[in-house]
Order: C-alpha cells, then structure tokens, then sequence
C-alpha cells in the first residue's frame, strides 16, 4: 500500500530513489528563467509590503512565502532535476533466488493454504508466477534450502521436509556459488525462522563486504489465531536413579486465555506426571513446576505434551522433549559431627533405604577419639578429618554437624572451601551449639562459601534456645527438596501439621546471591531463615539451622510409619550431590544431533586434586545404533585448561553411547560415559510464526527489500536498480512528478485562500 503510494506521487519506485544520484541539466535558458523568478519574487515582496488592505504585518509576511515558494519550486523545475540511476541490463546479469524448504512451510496459516502453496505457485515453474518475471529480466538461478542450499531446476526438487532452516549459511553457500559472475543481488523467499546456532551477522557482514543486497519476502503470518507451545523445558543433563526433579515448563498460547489443558510427562512412552493447567494470557509466557521421579537407568527421553486443542494450526509445538542421563551408581556424603546427638542418628537411619547414597560417617566420641561408620576400607578417614585434597575431594558432598572450627586446622577449612569452589562439591553446615557463629566460623575460609552472613557479635547465649514452625518459602516450594507430598497442594498441607523444632543458631542475614528455601516463625512471630542455598564456584552450599528436625518422625503427633523425616533427608542429600563433576566431565553441544551431521563431543579433565590436565592421553569409545565401535582421540585445543574436544561422525538415527577414558602416563585418571540422539530435530515448528524481523534485517542491513506476498509486483523492477553486475545509466526527468503538480496547485490555493481571509482579494 505504502509502496503504490509513493509511486503514485514520485512516479518511481523507491528503490530507484534510494540507489539514485540526484541532479541538475540545466542550460542557458535555465539561468535567464532565474533571472526572470528573480525579479518576480522581488516585485512579490514589494507589492505584498506596500498593498493596500486590513491584513496585519504578518499576514503579509506569509503571503510573500507562499508567492517565494511557488517562484521556489518554478525555478528548481527550470533548471530540469534528475535522477541518475544504474540500470541492470535486461539478461546480461545473474540473480540468485533462495526458496525455504523446511517442514515450517507447510503450515497452513495463509488462507488456509501452506506457506508452501505460495512458493510452488509462484516459483514451481520457469513460465509462471514471479520467476516468469524476474526470468524475462535476469538469468535466474534457483536455490532451496534448509540446512544448506543446493540447486533446483524443478517443481519436484521442493519437498519442504527440511528439519533446519539455516538462512546464514544458505546466504553464504549462494554468495560463494555466484562468486565471480555478474550478480544483481538475492532474493530469499522464506517464513524468517532460523535454527541455526551460528550467528546471522556472520552471513549478513560477508554480504554488505562484496556490497550484495539481499531482498526477501516473508511468507506467513506474524500471529498465529490459535496456537499452544511447549517454549522451554528446563532439566537437568544427569539425575541419580531415584530422584525426584521439579523441572520448569514454560507455556505460551494465542487464542486460549484461560483455557484448562492437561500436561503430561512421558517417559519413553510412559507416563510419570499429568496434571491440569491453566494457560497464561496471550503473550504472557507462565512457568510450569512439574514434578516427577526418574526410577530407569540410561538416557531418557522426557516428552512434557499438552493435550492439542480444537482449531489449533500448529500442534508438532505442544510436546517438547528433553534428555536426561539418568545414573545408578553410589554417591558418597562426609558426615562430620561434634558430638553423639539424635539429629546424627535419625539423619543416619534416614538414608540406609537410598540405594544411591553412601554416608560415610565420622563422629567425635571424646577428644582425639571418633568412631567411623560407613567405610569402604580399613585405611579410609583412620587419621579422622581428611588431611589432603586428594582424600576429601574422593567425596560428593560434606556435612558439617555441631563442629566447632578450632576442630579443625587452617588448612582443613581452607579445604573445605576449596571442596565447594574449586572440586564442585555441595556443603551442607546443620545447625547446633558448636555450628555457624556460635562454633567460631565467622571470618575463616567455610564463612565465605556458606550462603548466610556470620557475626561474631551476634551468636546467641549459651542455653538459648528458639521454638519454631517451618514452611517453605514461594521459592522453596518449587524445588523438589521440600516437597512432602504428591502434589503442591498437600506438600504445604503437611508442613502446616509437621511439629515445631528448636535452633540455637542466631541468622540475620542471607549473602545477596543465596535463595531461602525453608523459614522458621518463632514465638514473637518473627520469620528467620531456616534452609539456605546458594551457588559457588563450581559448587554449592547449604545451611539447615534447625538442631533437631528428628522431632519430624519422633513427636507423638507423626504417626509410626511416616516417612515425612526420612523423604526429606533423601531429597535434600540428593539434591547436595547432584550435578557434581568427577574427574572427567563429559559434555555435547547438543542433545540431539541431525542424522549425517558431527556430533562435537567436549571432556573436562582433572587430575584428584582437581587442577586442570592439559598433558592427559584422551580417548571416546562410541558406539553406534547398529553396535559399531569407534575409538576417536581427544584433542585439547590449547584454548582452556583441561578441555579436550573431538568431533563425532554419525550415520544411522539412534543412540550413540560415548565413553570417555583419561590416562596420564599409563595411569588412568578418570573415565566417564554419556550419551546422545540422532534424530530429526523439531525446531521448526516452535516460534512457528512468520519472522518479519529477521528478514527485513537482512533486507535493511544488505540494501535490500523486504517484501509481503501481496507487494511483490514491484520486485522486478525494483532489482534493476541495485546498481550491481552489467548496468547502464538511466536518466529520470524529477520536474513533471506529480508531486511536483499537486504542490504547485496547493501552494496556489493556499495563497488564493490566505488573501480572502485578509482581505486582499
């Protein structure tokens, strides 16, 4: 519409005036009309001053404008402006045309049709629709893409089953391929969705370098009617058998606000989670907590779906799938407590039905002397406290029980800290007379790894004691550590009924970066923080103030089988240990990988005091769907510390299980397995709107145009005039616009009209 517009004022398209240089021809008749226009604009002056009438000073003084801009306007049409252009000479220079072939085409949101139906009509055939016209004009080479272009000369070569669209890399292939002939420009005729992981800018700086204009054209609507999508899924890439996940679903809709909708989580096809939700307000993303436990070992593959709803133009965005490895193997915990007390023995009692966790247990009985429990051989912890990092970081995970600090040296705590930040291991410090301030912590090294400020000057008396009721915070409540029941719902319902407890531990303040998880109320109805978290370094720590959660399976009101006390501990020990790297650390850049393409496999290696290996023998063992096995090295690219990477090729879809073994002079320091999936991807149909922004990027930043399916009749002409390839110069007389016209008109009427009013008519 706009485009008609300024056509039907300026007689040009806007292209031309944009890649135009402006102009004047004027000859000896052009500077004897000036001297005449000069003369009348001053005889305007002096009979506008001087004119009889009741018009005021400043009615004159408008009225000699008006007179001098339409002598203005007569004297720029009498020295004849022009516009200069460089004309693409008619089938002299080449022209590349890009058409999307991915699966997003085919949804059908343009009158009911596929986006597809769009580019077969228009570009199927050398003899009809667009192509027909940009052929009459340029040698056209035809490109589809998806994941890369290739060339196409036929109707039948488009299947629009692309499960990518990477629009920089086919820019860039069709750049390099028209390399060295007269090119006008490109033309990219594509719904604008881009799934690549590289950055379009790359493409777009190569193009505005060799000064090649890229016009596209956006098929598809910028909104969808009526459409439900699963956005994003957060999970974790690895989960201890057993462990119960909150995991976010982020759910986004047009055309449903309000509705209820199930959601549902499948594992491998069955179904471990359903629950009603009910959709946010269009353009108002919501966040979901789903709750679930992963019970099989191996690789998962989580599907969270909601129900399709009637009417709905895209349903392939209601499910998303996400993979978590999921392990069977024993997690080992420290537990080292001051002294015998009955939070030591009921924590104790409390993990012996976990399959996956391993308390090894060291207790001071008297001084100089502790007992041990739970160890694996003769000569673990038989000096007590690990006095090596070697030894401590052989853990997962610490717990600090009513210790003082003085229990330990310098460097043991400076270990301890080290544990967290640089081991990646979780602390948890429990509440008790000889923890936190009040056992001297505050200003050693454990201090600032904890997530709650201490103070010297402010521990509590000795004796003191604080009765308190515990309940989650909003944010506690949506992590699975404090969830003690099937659903939200009763989880709150049963820390309503759960027994007081006691702490001796006074906490005023939480560092900026921690989350409090659980809060206690006291007596004078004071809320203090009772579970804190925060992230640090590599690692994690926590603080549980209360001294006696026991009371949460031993008061008379919780009945003998309640499992209340014993969930609790698991989940919270669970979570202490999960995400913890080992010495070697496997990672992918991607789950999910398309079939034929590499797969890039990363390791972290360390050596036991978990300082970075760049000297380490690194080796993949893969093996494919089919049972083959490859062994690929590991490279370390001399970039990070300790990171070694290797490219993994793949062929047939499936599971590509990698094993990862590190040696270091014939000694193995560490090994680790992970996996991933060659598959299809689905990224096409989320975000599965027409992207306007991205193609009118590429057009603006290029010299291009961007284009609706409705305003494409100008596009021909419009690429003559890039100024590229074999041109010629054309000249376009400015004076006869009609523009020009309809100014000089109205300036007239104006004037004419200004008079009556003041009376010099």
């Amino acid at each position: 519409m706009l485009d008609a517009l300024f056509r039907f004022f300026f007689g040009l398209s806007p292209v031309v005036f944009g890649q135009g240089e402006f102009r004047f021809a004027a000859s000896t008749g052009s500077y004897m009309a000036a001297a005449a226009v000069a003369v009348a604009a001053a005889l305007a002056v002096v009979a506008y001053r001087s004119g009889r009438g009741r018009a005021r000073t400043r009615d004159r003084v408008g009225l000699t404008a008006i007179r001098l801009a339409i002598l203005a306007v007569l004297l720029v049409c009498m020295f004849r402006p022009l516009l200069v252009v460089k004309a693409a000479v008619p089938q002299q220079n080449f022209l590349g045309v890009l058409l999307d072939d991915s699966r997003s085409m085919q949804i059908a949101d343009v009158d009911g049709q596929p986006r597809s139906a769009y580019v077969k009509n228009e570009f199927g055939a050398a003899d009809r629709g667009l192509l027909k016209t940009l052929s009459e004009r340029f040698t056209v080479r035809t490109f589809r893409f998806s994941s890369a272009p290739s060339r196409t000369t036929q109707e039948s070569d488009l299947t629009f089953g692309g499960s990518q669209s990477r629009l920089g890399a086919a820019l860039s292939g069709v750049r390099q391929e028209l390399a060295g002939l007269p090119v006008a420009g490109l033309v990219m005729i594509s719904d604008g969705a881009d799934t690549a992981d590289a950055a379009l800018g790359d493409a777009i700086l190569g193009l505005k370098a060799e000064g090649l204009p890229v016009f596209t054209v956006g098929v598809g609507r910028e909104t969808l009617p009526r459409d439900i999508q699963v956005g994003r899924v957060i999970t974790p890439k690895t989960a201890l058998k057993g462990t119960t996940l909150m995991v976010d679903v982020v759910l986004s809709q047009s055309g449903y606000d309000g509705r209820q909708v199930t959601l549902d989580v499948e594992d491998e096809g069955t179904l471990v989670s359903t629950q009603q939700v009910t959709l946010p307000d269009a353009g108002a993303p919501a966040s979901v907590p789903v709750r679930f436990t992963m019970n099989e070992a191996g690789p998962r593959v989580l599907r969270f779906r909601v129900t399709p709803q009637e009417g709905e133009l895209v349903i392939e965005n209601n499910a998303r799938e996400a993979l978590i490895d999921v392990r069977d193997r024993k997690e080992k915990v420290l537990y080292f407590e001051g002294e015998p007390r009955w939070e030591y023995k009921f924590i104790r009692r409390a993990i012996p039905e976990d399959d996956n966790l391993i308390v090894t247990s060291l207790i001071r009985t008297a001084d100089n002397k502790y007992m041990r429990q739970g160890v694996d051989h003769a000569d673990e912890l038989v000096s007590a406290f690990p006095k090596t990092r070697e030894e401590l970081f052989a853990y997962r995970s610490l717990i600090l029980g009513s210790l003082e600090a003085a229990a330990l040296t310098g460097d043991q705590l400076k270990m301890i800290a080290e544990f967290v930040d640089r081991r990646g291991g979780g602390l948890l410090m429990l509440g008790g007379p000889r923890s936190f301030a009040e056992g001297g912590y505050a200003g050693t090294a454990v201090a600032d790894v904890l997530p709650v400020v201490l103070d010297r000057d402010q521990v509590m008396a000795k004796g003191t004691v604080m009765r308190l009721s515990v309940k989650p915070t909003r944010a506690g409540a949506a992590t699975a550590v404090t969830q003690l029941g099937p659903d939200e719902a009763r989880s709150a319902e049963r820390w309503s009924t759960l027994p007081g407890v006691t702490a001796v531990n006074r906490v005023d303040a939480v560092k900026p970066g921690a989350t409090v998880l659980l809060t206690g109320t006291d007596e004078s109805r004071a809320e203090r923080p009772m579970l804190i978290f925060q992230r640090y370094g590599r690692g994690k720590s926590f603080a549980f103030l209360p001294q006696d959660s026991w009371m949460w399976q031993m008061h008379s009101s919780v009945a003998v089988e309640d499992l209340t006390h014993e969930n609790y501990w698991r989940q919270l020990l669970r979570w202490l240990v999960d995400g913890v790297p080992d010495q070697v650390e496997p990672a992918l850049t991607t789950e999910r990988v398309e079939p034929g393409e590499a797969a890039t496999l990363t390791a972290a290696v360390v050596d036991p005091s978990f300082v970075e290996l760049n000297d380490a023998a690194v080796m993949a063992t893969v093996t494919g769907p089919d049972g083959t096995i490859v062994d690929i090295p590991m490279s370390w690219d001399g970039e990070e510390a300790g990171l070694y990477h290797a490219s993994i090729a793949t062929r047939a879809p499936g599971w590509y299980e990698a094993k990862i073994e590190a040696t270091r002079d014939g000694k193995t320091v560490g090994s680790a397995v992970t996996h991933f999936r060659v598959a299809p991807g689905d990224a096409e149909y989320f975000d599965a709107t027409m992207h306007a922004a991205t193609l009118r990027r590429i057009a603006e930043e290029t010299g291009g145009r961007f284009y609706a399916p409705s305003s494409t009749a100008s596009l021909a002409d419009d690429l003559r005039y890039t100024g590229r390839g074999v041109t010629t110069v054309e000249e376009h007389d400015l004076w006869h616009m009609p523009i020009v016209l309809m100014l000089l008109v109205g300036l007239l009427c104006a004037e004419w009209g200004y008079r009556r009013v003041v009376g010099l008519a």
